[in-house]
């Protein structure tokens, strides 16, 4: 696709790389573009790099009365060749047509959403902020444009891609947090759109999540429905680790979402050193192996933060359950010392994960 450049004048955008005093904080910042394809009369068209500004959209668009709107998260760094590299970006542009599919939005081809990726941020390169374990914060998003008020799918979207300079999620240490056990909040229902990143999914999450605060936990520990079966965790995949290092994944259902973040780690069990396994996760047996010590370690994976150690669970009738001391476990350290050094370009990454941002010049 050919896109169109209307840039800001060179005395208004950034002129030199970004070096920021302190931890920028995660996803608070914006470069000084954005990406823009509209939809409509059966195709995507204009695709354009503009100055990151307002959208100007009617009163009665779908997306703001009905939702109809998805989203992805996915990060790029900065490696020792001064190059910067996307990270399994082609993973969350299939993941974006399958919550498409989901939420009747038209289907939006992978090489389009990655040549808009890439074209942003070779046009924003200098906001790159040089500091340790910083990232490029990627933010592709769809929303339905048309003006009706009918419950039907729109005819018209707006794709959109912003970038936010970020800092490490955790600083220096990864922390321990706290999870809610809940019987009372549910994330997503058979059928529905638990399996796609629809915007509407995590406005629904607020809620719990905002419960889970009042008794100090991060977030919430979902349940399906029957709350037999752990789902996930605020809005990472929970896992656990064994006390013979086999790490354990909720097995993928349509009320979970299809961490990147997880399917890497299950790519990466030779690399890691561990056994990785998928299965259902009954909560009885979970508590029980936390209990009885054969469970030592336990959080979320997700991209923002990668890996989030749970210290502790907290149940709804106020007791605490700590898994094992309640600090940060060796196996977790590990787990994220890895992934985020692949990342970074300082440990062998699989064919294909990460890819050179191209200089077009621009």
């Amino acid at each position: 696709m050919e896109i169109k450049y209307q840039l800001k004048p060179a005395a208004e955008r950034r002129q030199e790389q970004f070096r920021p005093e302190g931890n920028v904080g995660f996803g608070r910042l914006r470069t000084d573009h954005m990406f823009l394809m509209d939809y409509y009369d059966g195709e995507w068209r204009d695709p354009r790099i503009v100055p990151y500004g307002p959208f100007s959209v009617a009163p009665g668009a779908v997306a703001l009365h009905y939702g109809q709107s998805i989203f992805e998260g996915a990060k790029a760094f900065m490696h020792q060749d001064g190059e910067i590299y996307t990270f399994r970006i082609n993973k969350n542009a299939e993941r974006m047509n399958r919550s498409a599919d989901i939420l009747c939005i038209p289907y939006l081809p992978e090489e389009m959403q990655l040549q808009a990726i890439n074209a942003l941020i070779d046009a924003d390169r200098l906001w790159f902020p040089m500091q340790d374990g910083a990232c490029l914060y990627i933010r592709p998003f769809i929303f339905a444009t048309e003006d009706r008020l009918s419950v039907s799918p729109s005819t018209s979207y707006t794709f959109c891609v912003v970038l936010s300079p970020s800092g490490a999620y955790y600083g220096a240490n990864l922390s321990p947090i706290s999870l809610l056990i809940s019987t009372h909040y549910h994330r997503a229902a058979p059928g529905g759109t638990g399996a796609s990143k629809a915007s509407g999914n995590y406005a629904a999450s607020l809620r719990a999540g905002r419960a889970a605060k009042e008794v100090g936990a991060s977030q919430v520990l979902y349940l399906d429905n029957n709350n037999v079966y752990i789902e996930e965790a605020g809005a990472m995949n929970h896992f656990h680790i064994l006390k013979d290092g086999t790490v354990v994944i909720p097995a993928f259902t349509d009320t979970i979402l299809r961490s990147i973040t997880s399917q890497s780690i299950i790519e990466l069990a030779a690399e890691l050193g561990y056994p990785v396994r998928q299965e259902m996760v009954r909560l009885d047996d979970f508590i029980k192996g936390i209990e009885t010590g054969d469970i030592i370690e336990a959080g979320g994976f997700g991209t923002a933060a990668v890996v989030s150690p749970v210290g502790s669970y907290i149940f709804e009738d106020g007791r605490r359950l700590n898994v094992g001391d309640g600090k940060v476990g060796e196996h977790v350290k590990h787990i994220y010392e890895v992934y985020t050094a692949i990342q970074r370009g300082e440990r062998k990454a699989p064919t294909g994960w990460l890819q050179p941002v191209p200089h077009l010049g621009h």
